[in-house]
């Protein structure tokens, strides 16, 4: 259960990687997230092992 106030995207939502970062390995260009996502230069990995393809965030108000 995340500790932050208010709490960080569940792992399984599409905003996920917008969790708090908990550790970070800048040589070697990952991060993990408060909800168990481990985010790499080239997409995520779920703590189910789920592999989410690389991909650029969304920005409000960006053309569909």
């Amino acid at each position: 259960m995340c500790p932050h106030n208010p709490p960080c995207p569940a792992v399984h939502e599409s905003d996920r990687e917008h969790a708090r970062v908990v550790g970070r390995d800048y040589l070697l260009g990952w991060a993990l997230l408060c909800n168990g996502t481990i985010v790499f230069d080239t997409g995520s990995l779920l703590p189910d092992g789920q592999v989410i393809a690389p991909h650029r965030p969304k920005f409000a108000g960006a053309a569909a």
